[in-house]
Parts: structure tokens; sequence; C-alpha cells
């Protein structure tokens, strides 16, 4: 078992995939203020859209033009999903600093969500990344493992399928590989056993960590990844999120009790809670209405919390 990691990244990936669960389409100009206001709360990772057709997603149409503002700001490394090679071509383009493939390892979800089995899914990784190198970019290529829990649509996943499909990504030149639970099913020791089978396998290379709290396991279902040596994981600003051919799935880990969490575990995240309390008032008044998730914005900061960082000092 890896030691706990004394230092965590949390990527926010509130504006795709929270957004893309949210009926109220929020206009440009404040998805910039929210890129701009969390980059200087100390976000370094956010993943800032989808190059998805507009008619499919109309709330992430703008997604060029936010990962040329994210790109202008120093130190923020600049994600976008893709679901096919078109998207890829789009997002090398655009030069953000990662793409990433999602591949759902539930066979009946893949074709929901993707219209492409599994296997579709890592001839089309091959492609891309054919792609990537022809052109000379430095975009690197994320595969990321959808529903690798369980399924709403299909019901149970087997370990031995997500990890057959995270070596064949690897193989078709995948440079990082990530696991998501996208219907929050999971819980801490299927957590723990899996993330370490895969670390076995994928090394450094494994990049991430994602889970929905559906169920409230997702923050223990992160303390458990911790203990296997995951230093990485997504979450969103007020837990917003889901996954509309996943019937049942709820937000995700709510990016500030994430933070809040790790820090008072002696994690460092580099991040200014108190200003992503008050990012995430303003989202919230951005989408009224809409169904949010989180704890710590109900109590606030207890008054004796120090960060991680400024505790060890």
């Amino acid at each position: 078992m890896s030691a706990i990691p004394s230092n965590v990244v949390i990527r926010e990936v509130g504006l795709r995939d929270g957004l893309q669960s949210i009926q109220t389409i929020v206009p440009t100009s404040r998805k910039l203020q929210w890129i701009r206001e969390a980059h200087a709360a100390g976000q370094t990772e956010i993943e800032v859209g989808s190059f998805v057709p507009a008619r499919s997603l109309p709330q992430l149409a703008d997604t060029a033009e936010l990962v040329a503002y994210a790109k202008a700001l120093p130190g923020l490394f600049t994600s976008v999903l893709v679901p096919n090679l078109k998207g890829a071509e789009k997002a090398i383009e655009a030069q953000a600093d990662l793409l990433l493939v999602p591949l759902s390892a539930s066979h009946a979800h893949s074709l929901a969500n993707l219209r492409k089995t599994p296997d579709d899914v890592v001839a089309e990784v091959a492609r891309i990344r054919a792609a990537r190198d022809a052109a000379g970019s430095k975009t690197l290529i994320e595969g990321g493992i959808g529903t690798a829990f369980g399924c709403t649509l299909q019901g149970e996943v087997r370990p031995a399928e997500v990890l057959r499909c995270m070596q064949a990504l690897l193989d078709a030149g995948c440079d990082r590989v990530s696991i998501a639970d996208t219907v929050g099913y999971a819980d801490p020791r299927h957590v723990r056993e899996l993330f370490a089978r895969a670390r076995d396998i994928a090394g450094e290379r494994f990049w991430c960590g994602h889970f929905h709290d559906t169920r409230g396991l997702a923050l223990a279902n992160v303390c458990a990844a911790l203990e296997v040596g995951v230093n990485r994981f997504d979450a969103t600003l007020a837990g917003i999120g889901g996954c509309p051919h996943a019937p049942g799935a709820s937000g995700n880990a709510a990016t500030e009790d994430l933070a809040f969490m790790l820090e008072s575990m002696g994690m460092g995240t580099g991040l200014d809670i108190e200003r992503l309390l008050a990012l995430r008032a303003q989202v919230a008044g951005w989408l009224e209405g809409e169904t949010l998730h989180g704890t710590l914005w109900r109590a606030g900061l207890p008054k004796t919390f120090e960060p991680a960082a400024a505790a060890a000092a």
C-alpha cells in the first residue's frame, strides 16, 4: 500500500460535467468569470468544456473560447472532454493541455452515451493518438473509464473488464488513464481494491479518480483512493453534475467539501476555501432553481480552521 500523499490536486470539472446536466444556459461571460475566480482561489487544473456538436449540448458551445481564455492564465492546466476524433482535432487546434476521451466499461451505457462499444472507443483513441502525433501537438490524451463500479442500465460491471479497458487504452496510445464512478455505486472497499490494481497496471500514468455522490460516499471513496497513493481527483463546485445517459446519477463530489476534508486531514491542495465558498455563492446565483449539493457552504469554515500549508509552516 502506498503512503497517503501529502499534496492533492483537485481538477475542477464543473464547467463541463456540472453544466452539461444543467438546464440553465450560463453565458460565456460568467463562465470566464468562473475560470478567473477559480484560478485566483488556487485552482491549477480546470476542465473547461467539451468539443461536441452545439446542437447536442448548446451549454458547451463556447468551449474553444474558454480554452483560449484559460490558456492565458499563468500556471493553469486546461483540459477538455472529446467524444471522437473530430472533437480531438478541435482540442488539438485549440492547444488544450489535455483532452479526455470517455470510455464506459458498461457496454449498455457506452452504446447509450456514445453509440460505440468500449472497443470502438479504444480504436478511436488510436486514431486520435495518430492525429496528435502527426500534428506535432503537446496535448496529452487521457482515457477516462466511466461506470467502473456499476451502471443503472447494465447493472454489474466486472473489475476485470475495467482493467482490460484500461490496458487497451494505454496500448492504444493514452498518456494518462483515470477511473470514474459515473453513477455513484462505489464503496471504499471496492475503490481501494480496484484502484490498487489499476495503479499496478498504469503506475504514474494513472491520473485521476472521479466520484459521484449518489449514495453519499464520494468523500469516503476519495479517502480509500488516497490510501493506495492516488493524488488527483475531479470535483465540481456546489457538487453539480450527473450523466444524461445514467438515470439516477446525482452530482459529483463538491469541490469545496473535498478541499476542506483534505486540508483538515493535513494534505495541501493549494486552494483558498473561503474564496471557493464565495465563488460557490456566485455560481448558485447564476443557477437559481437548479439542484445544488455540498455541505460546507451551510456551516462555513470553523474559526479554528487552518489550511494544511499554513499549519505546516
